[in-house]
């Protein structure tokens, strides 16, 4: 997984994802390897960090999310949420060809 360009997240983010592995279920909308919104439905299990920086959440299984990339999380804004806004409300600051 590459982690170039971690953005540290707020450390009140990692109690809401305590709160999903406690709750033993997630969904969690993200932008992928490829900045692409991508989703997943499933159990987390862990948080773990490679290098003591960057931070990825396990889901059962063998998939990984990189916390700083989730949008939302169970409905709950995540650390690229306002990202994820700019980029869904992108066509709305252009004239689309008006004048």
């Amino acid at each position: 997984m590459d982690n170039d360009g971690y953005l540290p997240v707020d450390p009140d983010f990692f109690k809401i994802l305590d709160d999903a592995i406690e709750k033993d279920h997630a969904r969690i909308h993200f932008f992928n390897e490829s900045n692409e919104v991508d989703f997943v439905k499933g159990s987390p299990i862990k948080l773990w960090t490679p290098d003591d920086f960057s931070w990825f959440l396990k889901l059962l299984g063998d998939k990984s999310v990189r916390i700083d990339r989730i949008i939302t999380i169970n409905g709950r804004p995540g650390p690229a949420y306002d990202e994820y806004d700019r980029f869904a409300l992108e066509c709305l600051t252009c004239m689309g060809g008006m004048d």
